[in-house]
């Protein structure tokens, strides 16, 4: 394996473990108990099918330990707030006031030639020299363009981001690294899903690292299962 890829594996191994100790799953034990990490059982429960969350174990017909009453879930929570793309600001920011968005300035600095605007007050691209992270394919015309949300605006809020300020939810939502210039149908396609319900036809590894890279930054936080399943992809396409 070449050095520099070597080098990119190690690094995203060591990040995925860091993020693994963030997720500790909810365990079923053979009895049919739903043990939490914060239970006083839940180490010594050693046979045990795992879950994401204490409501899915309830679901899967799991009951809880004697003497405790079932918390509101996290499920519950969110209903009572809700997801709206509102919540991450109207659409795309202009945060110097340039007249150039975060769509903008995306394609700007992900093309590899010289943009051309619209017109003399250079605020909307038009044509550029992109090539898909998805594909590898060369896209020429912004408007075969749709600039995808790495970590999905939905996917963070159900993973943390309910919880961010308002001003929070709006940075992440225009980060650049969280931005990438891919192919329309490709990104509705994947719509608000993560690496473990859409993968892209290529650059599966550039995807799942670049995935798993912001999580941490942004300290969101994906269930034991997901990150059983990011840790198999990355063994499957950084390996």
């Amino acid at each position: 394996m070449p050095r520099n890829v070597t080098t990119t594996f190690i690094a995203v191994l060591a990040l995925f473990g860091s993020l693994a100790t963030q997720a500790q799953p909810v365990k079923m034990s053979k009895s049919g108990i739903c043990h939490s990490p914060a239970g006083a059982h839940y180490d010594r429960t050693k046979n045990y099918q795992p879950f994401s969350t204490l409501e899915s174990c309830l679901a899967e017909g799991g009951s809880l330990p004697k003497g405790m009453s079932e918390p509101k879930s996290k499920a519950l929570a969110l209903a009572d707030t809700g997801y709206s793309r509102s919540k991450f600001g109207n659409g795309w920011a202009d945060s110097d006031g340039d007249c150039q968005d975060s769509r903008a300035e995306a394609l700007i600095a992900q093309s590899s030639t010289k943009v051309r605007f619209a017109d003399e007050r250079r605020c909307r691209v038009v044509t550029g020299r992109w090539i898909s992270p998805f594909t590898g394919k060369v896209i020429q015309n912004a408007s075969d363009i749709d600039i995808d949300h790495v970590v999905p605006l939905k996917w963070a809020w159900d993973h943390g981001a309910n919880t961010w300020e308002q001003e929070k939810r709006e940075r992440f939502a225009n980060d650049p690294v969280n931005l990438w210039s891919v192919e329309l149908s490709l990104n509705r396609q994947k719509g608000a899903k993560g690496p473990e319900d859409w993968l892209p036809p290529a650059g599966r590894c550039g995807y799942v690292s670049r995935f798993l890279r912001i999580v941490k930054i942004y300290k969101l936080e994906p269930s034991a299962r997901q990150l059983n399943r990011y840790r198999e992809q990355l063994a499957d396409y950084c390996g």
